[in-house]
């Protein structure tokens, strides 16, 4: 079995998610809750991680973390194996409790941190297991909407913020951010996921990449870094800029014509994902020098820090490219 791929770093923010064995329950009583908690409590203050959110199903459990120093690994094994031996204990039982190696997202806080949390916390209303969400006594959500006392191993601060000054009016107007989405048409943001394991933007995945992946390319045991580095061939990235502009390849392949925004687009990828020289790629572009292949990719570069909308055009340029 492929063993998953975990980039840990001091200041990362991870979605950990671990399920049951075979989806059995691993929360039967109230007590294995609190237990579990008590466990959690403790992880905070031995590893020092920061809780922003949890929520305690009955066959899995979910945790937003952040880590201040890089060791989610270890603050995850220490929870599982911690809760397994009680429960296994307790139960008399033997063998494993959860299902193989925890999930863990890495996770762009900046962007996706209010979504993330919005999306765990409903967790049980999508399950049918409470009508009114504050009820659910099992997740963080009470405590960030100002119904029950905020444990002091919780972070809320920081989400909070994001929803006002002060913590009433950010209680409520995060309230108001959760409950008030149609759930039918809420998507997982976990569908944005590159790789299978970084939720963030295009440059987040490329510093991600350039940071902690660029000597890893070799492993081949970890499949995740396959699609992190892929090397495509001109053909394939200008397909996808024809499929995004809605255009022709001669379009984009003919020299000459000004303000050919495909044009320049298709070149500033090649320069990023095929791995062809300036030279290669400008034979390919109508037969025009690698200088110029040069002077067009440094032109886009500028062009997106400048231009919102071209930034998000190439955000999903990258991460459709990245998924071919």
């Amino acid at each position: 079995m492929a063993r998953p791929l975990r980039v840990e770093y001091p200041g990362a923010f991870y979605h950990v998610m671990h399920r049951g064995n075979a989806g059995e329950d691993i929360f039967i009583s109230s007590r294995d809750r609190e237990r579990f908690l008590e466990y959690l409590a403790n992880t905070v203050e031995r590893y020092e991680i920061k809780v922003h959110t949890y929520c305690l199903m009955s066959n899995h459990y979910h945790l937003l973390v952040e880590t201040p120093h890089p060791n989610l690994s270890q603050a995850i094994k220490w929870i599982n194996v911690s809760y397994a031996a009680y429960f296994n204990r307790k139960r008399r039982r033997t063998g494993h409790l959860f299902q193989g190696r925890f999930k863990s997202i890495l996770v762009d806080a900046d962007e996706y941190l209010k979504h993330l949390s919005r999306y765990i916390h409903l967790n049980p209303l999508r399950a049918k297991i409470v009508e009114v969400l504050p009820e659910y006594k099992w997740s963080s959500y009470p405590a960030f909407v100002g119904k029950v006392k905020v444990p002091q191993w919780l972070e809320t601060d920081w989400l909070h913020s994001l929803f006002g000054k002060k913590r009433k009016s950010a209680a409520g107007n995060y309230q108001a951010f959760v409950e008030t989405i149609d759930i039918t048409k809420l998507e997982n943001p976990a569908k944005e996921l590159t790789a299978g394991f970084i939720l963030g933007g295009a440059e987040f995945v490329d510093w991600v990449k350039d940071t902690f992946l660029a000597e890893r390319s070799k492993e081949r045991e970890i499949p995740q870094l396959t699609s992190l580095k892929p090397r495509l061939t001109p053909d394939e990235v200008v397909a996808a800029v024809c499929n995004e502009f809605n255009c022709h390849r001669h379009l984009i392949l003919q020299k000459g014509r000004k303000k050919n925004l495909a044009r320049d687009v298709a070149i500033y990828l090649c320069r990023d994902f095929t791995g062809e020289s300036g030279v290669e790629l400008g034979r390919y572009f109508g037969n025009i020098s690698g200088a110029g292949i040069t002077l067009r990719h440094n032109h886009i570069s500028k062009e997106i820090q400048n231009n919102r909308r071209l930034k998000a055009r190439m955000n999903r340029l990258k991460k459709r490219i990245v998924n071919i």
